[in-house]
This record gives structure tokens, sequence and C-alpha cells, in this order.
């Protein structure tokens, strides 16, 4: 994912075509479960929890083992399974590496998705969208800082798709920005620089965050949020002076 990039719409269902061009990127028709992950072809409960199943597992295994040192065959062990068990919902490794990459992606990259219409401050805006980016990540741990971790295992189209939707996250959020500079509430320079460095804070949590660390998510949450507002120049508004007392 990378904070300062973004969703893939399709994280692998842009497979190369066996004549060699590359495969269209689109939207799969449900963000969970992405096209061409393997020989699964219908969705029911049942399925989606065998996906889960496996899914928890090669987290697991990433995690402490990086994406390099870890193989099918260990997943399928760890659930006690056969390794075409794990191929009928994953293509391959790097699909389900993928996969796991998505859900955070995407709860990440919605932070900026507010109802039509709403009425709020540009300034509330942001500081709620940056707050969900935060949570999101911290949520998803540790399949949401496999990214920073090894970016090396994404496949290029998969790198176009999350540069793209990168597009979209920031074509929201520097509307957002300079609008609350306007109103006299944030106060930076270049948008789309102070953009990128706000939201890179999140991007160091896989470096030092654990979940039974000192901190708990809410609280490290609200550190982080008021740093990034920090950095973009939060003008805290006077209080309204109370009217005078007749005849004072």
């Amino acid at each position: 994912m990378g904070i300062t990039s973004a969703t893939p719409p399709n994280p692998t269902g842009a497979r190369r075509q066996r004549s060699g061009r590359k495969a269209a990127i689109t939207p799969p028709p449900r963000p969970d479960v992405p096209p061409d992950t393997g020989r699964q072809r219908h969705v029911s409960a049942a399925t989606d929890a065998q996906r889960e199943r496996i899914l928890q597992a090669a987290t697991r295994l990433f995690a402490a083992q990086g994406y390099a040192n870890t193989t099918i065959a260990q997943i399928a062990a760890e659930l006690g399974v056969t390794k075409p068990f794990v191929y009928y919902y994953f293509h391959d490794k790097q699909a389900l590496f993928e996969t796991l990459s998505w859900h955070p992606a995407v709860a990440c990259f919605s932070a900026l998705d507010f109802a039509d219409g709403d009425p709020r401050p540009a300034v509330q805006k942001v500081q709620e969208g940056l707050a969900r980016l935060i949570r999101a990540t911290i949520a998803h741990y540790p399949a949401a800082f496999f990214p920073y971790k090894e970016p090396q295992a994404y496949r290029t189209e998969y790198q176009a798709a999350v540069r793209q939707l990168a597009n979209r996250f920031y074509d929201r959020l520097c509307p957002l920005l300079e609008q609350a500079r306007a109103d006299g509430d944030l106060a930076f320079g270049e948008t789309r620089l102070t953009a990128l460095a706000a939201c890179s804070l999140p991007g160091f949590l896989y470096s030092w965050y654990r979940p039974d660390g000192r901190l708990g998510p809410e609280a490290v949450t609200a550190e982080l949020t008021r740093l990034a507002m920090q950095l973009l120049g939060l003008r805290p508004r006077a209080p309204a002076t109370p009217p005078s007392a007749p005849g004072g």
C-alpha cells in the first residue's frame, strides 16, 4: 500500500495474459475477493470462511518470516490442509500477499470518502480523514505494514494500480487543505508536498508500533492525528468573547 500511495482497485486481476500483453486493470465485483486469484468461481459464506482462514495463516507467517521465506507449503501446513486447497482460492503466493495488502489499503484510502453534501468545515474533514487513515492502519496490523517492509514483492501492475488510487486520495485531500487554508484554519506552503508529508506519519508505524505497546490504538491515533494537524499548520481558533453585561 504505502501511506503515500493508495488502494489498488484490483490487486490480482491484472496478471499478464497468455499473449504477453497486460490485462486491463478493472475493479473487482467485490473488493474483498479479487478476480483471478485461484480456481474459485463461486462465493458463499463457506468459501469466505475458508479464504479468511488462509489469509490469517498467511498473515502470521509473512509477518514472522517475511515474503521470501514463506511458502505455500508452509501456509498449507499451518492450516493442516494440502497445497491444492490453498491454490483453489489463490493463484500463487504473490496473489495471496497482494490480497492481504488490499484489505488495509481499501480501509486506509477511503478515509476521505465523506457523504455528498457534508456541510462541515474543510479543516474538520481533514482532521477526521487523517484520524481514519491512522486508525485503519493500526487496525490492520501487521498486514498494513507489508508494503513498507517488502515493496519488492509486488507486481508492476499492482504498483501502477496503487499509484492510480493514490491520485484519487490526494485529489480529494488537496482541495480540502486549500479550502481550510482559505478559511484561515491551516497555514502551509506547497499543497501537495504538505499533503504527502502529513500522510507519511502513519507510514512510520511499521518500524515501532506494537499492539501490546504502552499506548493503545486510540491513544496512538489521537497523538499522530495531533502531530499531523500541527504539520499542516493548524491555527487554534480564539474562544468567542462573551457579550458584555448591560451597562458594563
